[in-house]
């Protein structure tokens, strides 16, 4: 009996070691950092496949994935732990463990396109593991097929600068222009790092790309060779996304994200029909202890709060003493916060140390949030 053929796969490159997320991912891979204290970041992607009804998933790793491989058990929680078709876990490629990848996720994309050809796949979706938008990829894929695109570029329009994006410009549905982190920008539509490639479509490109006898190292990030390539000999298209999308890449983001989240402007996690899987433990009933003052945030199971909290979100197993101020922090997972101690824009990652005084100040501009992290 030969090996069971399927017409589609989702490979999730989750290799990065994501450096400018630093020091959050020092010990830890992107993908497996804490969001919104009761999830990790791998959850939203793994999310939105298992909900779009994509069951042949891959997941590309290489900066420490033993740590990822526990975390993901398989595929269970996502439903993902069919016998036939489910969650796969391919290791490591060649390179340079320390960032992953180290030429990029084009070359990690062309790693694995042997294997997506092997079991007769003929649409391939790829995603990265550290966006945060709620997406119904049937639509994505449905569009694809309809127009008869070689590959479909999942497009948002941003308010932010779009310089360290892919920036798109279309004739109706068709990509006619994309620019890889342009200084000067032509637009606000952005590439989200969703795309929907056409199996051959992408093996030929590839092929052009790449010289006799390569591994595919010069294809570096798929940005700077892949989607250009393909803009200009074959058929690309985009899929508009109207909803919330924010790339968590940076500290900067990671920290605004979660403070649009307590806002209620960002990522919904309370969507029903649409929820975030993941496999975190359950906790305790959170506890707001009688003397606490708590406004605008969000609590997590397993905390317990006697001190003043305004505007932050407190993870798991954090403990906010009687006399301690918490103002616009992200607090992950059991980080105890003394009596005496004043924080102000801190993220504190998972058994943080802190101390008594002051933590941190609010200041305009990138770069102003305080990172703490466990002393290991």
């Amino acid at each position: 009996m030969g090996a069971m053929r399927t017409p589609l796969v989702a490979l999730v490159l989750a290799g990065g070691r994501g450096s400018r997320l630093t020091p959050l991912t020092d010990h830890q891979p992107k993908p497996a950092v804490a969001f919104a204290g009761s999830y990790r970041l791998i959850d939203v992607t793994l999310s939105n496949l298992t909900h779009s009804g994509i069951k042949c998933v891959w997941i590309a790793e290489q900066y420490r994935p033993n740590l990822l491989n526990r975390y993901l058990a398989g595929g269970r929680p996502w439903d993902l732990d069919g016998t036939l078709a489910g969650l796969r876990v391919l290791p490591p490629g060649e390179g340079d463990t320390e960032d992953g990848f180290s030429e990029g996720n084009g070359h990690a994309l062309y790693q694995h396109l042997d294997e997506v050809e092997a079991v007769g796949a003929e649409t391939l979706v790829v995603m990265s593991a550290d966006h945060l938008c709620q997406l119904d990829l049937r639509a994505v894929v449905a569009q694809h097929e309809r127009l008869g695109s070689d590959v479909t570029v999942v497009t948002t329009e941003i308010a932010e600068d779009p310089s360290r994006y892919g920036v798109i410009q279309t004739d109706g549905d068709r990509v006619t222009e994309y620019a890889y982190k342009p200084e000067s920008p032509k637009g606000q539509v952005i590439a989200t790092e969703v795309l929907v490639f056409r199996v051959p479509a992408l093996r030929a490109a590839c092929d052009a790309l790449v010289g006799d006898g390569s591994d595919g190292a010069e294809l570096g990030d798929y940005g700077e060779t892949i989607l250009p390539h393909m803009v200009e000999n074959a058929t690309v298209h985009a899929y508009r996304s109207g909803g919330y999308w924010r790339d968590v890449g940076t500290v900067d983001a990671y920290f605004q994200a979660h403070m649009e989240l307590i806002d209620g402007t960002g990522f919904n996690l309370y969507d029903s029909e649409w929820p975030i899987l993941s496999n975190l433990s359950t906790s305790t009933p959170a506890r707001i202890r009688p003397e606490a003052k708590v406004d605008n945030s969000l609590i997590c199971p397993g905390a317990d709060v006697a001190g003043e909290v305004t505007h932050s979100l407190i993870g798991p197993g954090v403990r906010v003493e009687r006399g301690a101020t918490v103002n616009r922090c992200v607090l992950t997972a059991d980080v105890v916060v003394p009596s005496g101690a004043h924080l102000e824009s801190v993220i504190a990652d998972t058994g943080a140390q802190v101390s008594t005084g002051r933590t941190g100040t609010t200041k305009p501009g990138p770069g102003n949030i305080t990172v703490l992290t466990a002393e290991l």
